[in-house]
């Protein structure tokens, strides 16, 4: 009965790792956050062709996303400890600007954004 248990808590010990290992995809950086949404516009219409802005609060560097016939954007390999800010334009049309915290602990984080006419 010993050796039962011993077999037992032995590959226990060897699945668990294996487990946790299997969760983190191939190549993913786990000090690194994403976000994505999608752009849509005042009737909720996802938006083709809106350029969503992702400036970094820190370096002030903005990187780019246009979007495709579903208005979604994506933008990955982001530090968690940076403050950035999220805003879409398309003919004339603009979003609010939102803003992903450093306080936000989300690994994948959802910030959809909304187009208004000026």
């Amino acid at each position: 009965m010993k050796r039962i248990w011993m077999f037992v808590a032995l590959a226990l010990l060897i699945s668990v790792p294996t487990a946790f290992a299997q969760k983190q995809k191939k190549g993913e950086d786990l000090n690194t956050r994403s976000v994505q949404g999608a752009a849509t516009s005042a009737d909720d219409a996802p938006v083709n062709g809106a350029v969503v802005q992702l400036k970094n609060l820190k370096t002030l560097q903005i990187r780019s996303f246009i979007t495709q016939e579903d208005g979604i954007y994506y933008f990955h390999g982001l530090s968690p400890d940076v403050d950035y800010e999220l805003k879409a334009e398309y003919q004339g049309a603009s979003s609010p600007t939102k803003t992903l915290s450093s306080f936000d602990s989300r690994k994948e984080a959802i910030i959809n954004l909304k187009l208004n006419k000026k």
